[in-house]
C-alpha cells in the first residue's frame, strides 16, 4: 500500500515490472514442459464422443465457472485509471485490449501444457498444481522448480498491486459521488494519491485474510467463499453493464463516446447472455452465498437509498482528483 501512497508512477513502474516477471514464470513453465507434452495426456477421460459431454462433464464445466472468471476478474478495473492516464481516449482500450489478449493466451498455454504433461486428474484437487505439473518432467531437485516456486511470489505481488490500484479507485469515486462517505475522497495533500482510501480497503483486506480463524461457510474457510462472492459480484457486474450499454444507446444517443464497443450490438448480447447463464450456474451450485450476497446485494440498496441527499449534493471538485 505504501507504494500505492507515495505516487501513482512510483506503483505502477513497480506493478509493470512485476507483472513481466510473472509473465517470464508462466513461459519458462511452458518452455520446461513443453518436451513432455502429449495430447493423450490432455484428452484423458474422454476427447470425441459424447463422453466429453456427459451429465457429469458438463455439471463439472458449470462447477468450476467460478475459477475460470477468476483467471479474468478484475480486469475492468484497468478503467479506474482513466484519470490518471496520459491520453485516456487512446491508452484505455489499448490497456483492455492488451491484458484481454495476454491473460487469454497465458490462461490457454498453461491449461494445455499443465494437462498435457501428465495425468491431470493428480494436479486437480492441490493447491500448486504448476510446480506438481513441472515436477513429473524435471523431478524434485531441479532448479527449474525452485525458479518457479520463487518467481510465482511475482504473480502474486503484481495481483495484490492491481487490487490496490482498482479498490482505491472505486473507493474513491464512490466517495466523491456521494456513495460512500467523502472523507473517502480526499487525496493525500503532498503525493495527490487517494490515500484514505488505500488504507481503507487495506483494512477490509486485512480482516479477510485473518477471517478464517473465526468463522466458516459451508464447511470452507472465508477466505475460499470470498472468492466465490467476488465472481457472484463481478457477473451481476457485467449484466448490470450490458444492460447499461443498451439502456444509454436508446436513451442518450448524443452521448459524447470516446470509445465505442465493437461489433455492436451482437458482441454485448451475447456477453449478456453468457453472464446470465454463468450467474444461474453460480446460484444453483453455491445457494447458500448466494443468498447472502442477496441480502449484501440489499442492504447495499438500503444504503443507496439512505445516500440521497449526500448524492444530490456531490459536487465534481477538481481538487479531488488525483494528479497524473
Amino acid at each position: 500500500m505504501g507504494l500505492n501512497i507515495l505516487g501513482v508512477g512510483i506503483a505502477a513502474t513497480f506493478e509493470l515490472l512485476v507483472t513481466l516477471l510473472a509473465i517470464f514464470e508462466l513461459l519458462v513453465f511452458m518452455g520446461v514442459v513443453a518436451p513432455g507434452f502429449e495430447l493423450a495426456n490432455f484428452a484423458r477421460g474422454g476427447w470425441a464422443g459424447m463422453d466429453s459431454f456427459s451429465p457429469v462433464a458438463l455439471s463439472g464445466i458449470f462447477a468450476a465457472i467460478p475459477f475460470a472468471i477468476w483467471f479474468f476478474l478484475a480486469i475492468e478495473w484497468a478503467a479506474m485509471a482513466a484519470e490518471e492516464a496520459k491520453d485516456p481516449k487512446r491508452t484505455i482500450p489499448r490497456a483492455f485490449v492488451g491484458g484481454i489478449l495476454t491473460l487469454s493466451l497465458l490462461a490457454m498455454g498453461v491449461m494445455l501444457f499443465a494437462g498435457g504433461v501428465g495425468d491431470w486428474t493428480q494436479l486437480s484437487n492441490i493447491n500448486d498444481p504448476l510446480p506438481q505439473a513441472m515436477k513429473m518432467i524435471v523431478g524434485s531437485n531441479s532448479g527449474w522448480l525452485h525458479m518457479l516456486v520463487w518467481l510465482g511470489l511475482f504473480g502474486l505481488v503484481a495481483s495484490f498491486h492491481g487490487i490496490i490500484m482498482g479498490y482505491s479507485r472505486q473507493i474513491f469515486a464512490l466517495g466523491r459521488a456521494g456513495y460512500l462517505p467523502a472523507s473517502l475522497a480526499r487525496v493525500h495533500p503532498r503525493f495527490r494519491t487517494p490515500h484514505r482510501a488505500i488504507l481503507a480497503g487495506g483494512v477490509v483486506g486485512i480482516a479477510a485474510i485473518f477471517s478464517d480463524s473465526f468463522a466458516t461457510i459451508g464447511g470452507l474457510p472465508l477466505t475460499a467463499n470470498i472468492v466465490t462472492m467476488s465472481v457472484f459480484g463481478a457477473i451481476v457486474m457485467y449484466i448490470t453493464s450490458m444492460a447499461a450499454l443498451f439502456k444509454l444507446r436508446r436513451s442518450e444517443p448524443a452521448l459524447s463516446r470516446p470509445f465505442r464497443a465493437p461489433w455492436y450490438p451482437f458482441a454485448q448480447a451475447f456477453a449478456l447472455v453468457m453472464a446470465v447463464i454463468c450467474l444461474v450456474a453460480m446460484v444453483y451450485y453455491n445457494t447458500l452465498l448466494a443468498l447472502i450476497f442477496t441480502a449484501m446485494m440489499l442492504l447495499g440498496y438500503g444504503w443507496f437509498r439512505a445516500t440521497r441527499s449526500a448524492r444530490e449534493s456531490a459536487v465534481f471538485d477538481p481538487q479531488l482528483t488525483a494528479s497524473k
